[in-house]
């Protein structure tokens, strides 16, 4: 679990995370979201600690990120899996070479043990018969999935993703959210993803936080959005004409049953 307190953030006086009070739980896909420039991503680097908060608490099962030392927090680090938006492969490795960088640099496994680790992430992620190829041999969804192979190589106990399904086509980011929210409950993992997919959000929103401006507007479960009466909430979720339509059925479904 993963906990904050009161979390700001500023550059050069602009504050850009206002106190921040959530949790992250354990063995469920929590989802940020938000409009461009609403935070969630600096609250996200945050998280991982690529930012320095400007005040605040962030406790992994009760460790103090914010106030470990530089040896703590590389650590600490080893215990986390990151997902990047743009998979963040190596052109020169192959699929198998790439999984099993994090255990080449971080693991005291004997070269056998690595790669048969890696296979193993690469079965999960059901790309065995791939592991030779290079990442320009395969297609964006299955980058996406090499990505989160190497992300659970070392069995992390947090999970971050930035925008994974960017840049894929529906029927594949369904795929990758199936893919993520299996592994989370499998692994019992604190899974943390930044998304503007709304089909991420009503497929697999365990937890979902919503940020507007810099602060924590709303959270709750994917059932709870569709009769929220949040009106920033709702102009967010309900932006396209399909949405309205959705919640206009479910609203006149619980009048009717009234």
């Amino acid at each position: 679990m993963i906990e904050v307190k009161n979390l700001c953030k500023s550059f050069d006086g602009l504050e850009v995370l206002k106190n921040i009070n959530t949790v992250f739980e354990d063995g469920k896909t929590n989802l940020i979201i938000g409009q461009s420039g609403s935070g969630k991503t600096v609250l996200m680097k945050n998280l991982v600690g690529l930012f320095e908060p400007t005040s605040g608490q962030i406790l992994y099962d009760g460790r103090d990120f914010v106030q470990m030392s530089k040896e703590e927090k590389v650590h600490m680090r080893r215990e986390m899996g990151m997902i990047f938006q743009s998979a963040a492969l190596f052109d020169s490795l192959t699929v198998l070479e790439n999984v099993m960088f994090p255990l080449d640099m971080f693991s005291s496994m004997n070269l056998r043990e690595r790669q048969q680790r890696a296979m193993d992430c690469l079965d999960r992620v059901n790309l065995v018969g791939a592991e030779e190829k290079y990442p320009g041999e395969i297609s964006g969804g299955m980058q996406k999935r090499v990505a989160i192979a190497r992300a659970i190589a070392l069995n992390p106990k947090y999970l971050f993703c930035d925008e994974p399904n960017s840049g894929l086509d529906p029927k594949t980011s369904l795929v990758i959210d199936d893919l993520l929210h299996s592994i989370t409950q499998e692994f019992n993992m604190t899974t943390i993803i930044n998304t503007h997919d709304m089909n991420s959000v009503m497929g697999i929103g365990e937890n979902i936080i919503f940020i507007y401006e810099g602060s924590k507007e709303w959270q709750g479960v994917s059932s709870q959005i569709m009769k929220s009466t949040n009106k920033k909430l709702t102009d967010f979720i309900f932006a396209s004409d399909l949405l309205k339509e959705m919640r206009e059925a479910v609203t006149n479904q619980s009048n009717s049953e009234g």
